[in-house]
């Protein structure tokens, strides 16, 4: 037997509900990207079915997102990720089953040069070809969209009217409820402490309430992979970065409904929070790597900068809180979805860098296919990790965004 590593972890349940014994799969990790990934496996009745949450559902970066789901991307792995994840997120009120205050208000992006123009230019071609009602539009048109954009800082726009934003926390207590009433156990505040493995095999996970027995370990613990990762041998590149988000609390004149509105060169990005404010960021290109989710309004300085530039009226916007979440990153900021080579069987889906929220339905159904070993409905051969134990290797293009 390995000698199990030890994994820092949040003090235990003082009366956690009992383990079982044994598992089939153990998905490692309690978010959006854990909780599709049960939700799946247990709907295709895939055995035994456990998930551990080292905290509380959505505890991570799945409680702190700004909740965008979009199919605007560059290329076309991307693309039919966010657009099959679109299509199930209208569907959830059905299946599985629960209301995440999903807003089909569109994404609109702010395009500032001609470079950025032909950019997009040519990921709308891309997306025409796969079925997404994107399109350019003028400065002018933008401004009809969203009034507080400044149309004399642009060149153009581009827009998808099927994109918007849904409530991700409400999205994991939806489909961790389902899964638990597919047959699937869930257990918080029970961390992964040790994965042992006997001749290349994966034999059970440790934790500080027992141990269960497992041939098949699934790992979507967002920020906290690479840790996860190593108990079992595997590399998973995965990189925390803070990123932050404020919100302005009531605003006179309340604001019109708008979408997603981002401007592609600063990152700002900002859009409605209920019926009177602006859920308002931007990604601090100073922030450094790190555990650190602590709020700040340094970021703050940019974001305004940001804003006097492409939305004037928002350069001044009252700020009355904001909270700090984790990006969980990989270098080329695509995500990491796949089956280890050693041992058998690790799979893992992580590594999202910004986009698991948007992209966790399809993820689900992707993994559930490779733990049945069925044919997925995409190649995710672009997303092993083993892409960056060769610079040779095939890798996803960059995606906008």
């Amino acid at each position: 037997m390995a000698h199990p590593t030890a994994l820092a972890h949040p003090v235990p349940d003082p009366q956690p509900a009992p383990l079982p014994e044994a598992a089939d799969v153990v998905v490692v990790g309690g978010g959006v990207i854990g909780a599709s990934i049960a939700f799946h496996l247990a709907e295709a009745d895939a055995g035994r079915v456990l998930l551990l949450e080292r905290d509380l559902p959505a505890s991570g970066s799945s409680g702190k997102p700004l909740g965008g789901v979009r199919a605007q991307f560059s290329d076309p792995l991307n693309i039919r990720l966010g657009r099959r994840s679109l299509d199930a997120w209208r569907d959830f009120a059905r299946r599985p089953g629960a209301d995440i205050a999903l807003h089909s208000v569109g994404y609109l992006f702010l395009l500032g040069d001609e470079a950025e123009r032909d950019t997009f230019a040519a990921g709308v071609e891309v997306q025409h070809a796969h079925g997404v009602p994107s399109r350019l539009i003028t400065p002018r048109a933008a401004q009809d969209l969203c009034p507080y954009v400044d149309p004399r800082t642009l060149v153009a726009a581009a827009f998808s009217p099927t994109d918007g934003y849904a409530t991700p926390k409400a999205a994991v207590t939806g489909y961790l409820r389902a899964a638990r009433r597919l047959g699937a156990t869930v257990r918080t505040r029970c961390p992964v402490t040790a994965i042992d493995t006997v001749d290349g095999r994966l034999t059970a996970v440790r934790t500080p309430h027992g141990t269960v027995r497992t041939p098949t370990v699934i790992c979507c613990a967002g920020a906290w992979s690479a840790a996860v990762g190593a108990l079992a041998g595997v590399t998973l590149p995965v990189t925390p970065l803070r990123r932050q988000i404020a919100f302005t609390g009531p605003l006179r004149p309340r604001p019109p409904r708008i979408p997603f509105t981002l401007d592609y060169a600063s990152t700002l990005y900002f859009h409605n929070d209920g019926a009177d404010g602006l859920l308002v960021g931007l990604s601090d290109p100073d922030q450094q790597p790190g555990y650190a989710r602590e709020f700040s309004q340094e970021w703050l300085t940019p974001f305004r900068a940001a804003a006097a530039r492409r939305v004037p009226d928002l350069a001044r916007v009252p700020i009355t809180g904001g909270w700090a979440g984790l990006y969980e990153m990989t270098p080329d900021r695509n995500a990491l979805i796949g089956e280890a080579p050693h041992p058998g069987r690790f799979l893992y889906a992580t590594g999202f860098s910004g986009h698991g929220f948007l992209q966790a339905p399809a993820v689900g159904e992707l993994v559930r296919d490779l733990y049945l070993r069925r044919e997925p409905f995409l190649d995710v051969g672009p997303l092993a990790a083993t892409r960056f134990d060769d610079h040779r290797a095939v890798r996803p293009e960059a995606h906008i965004i």
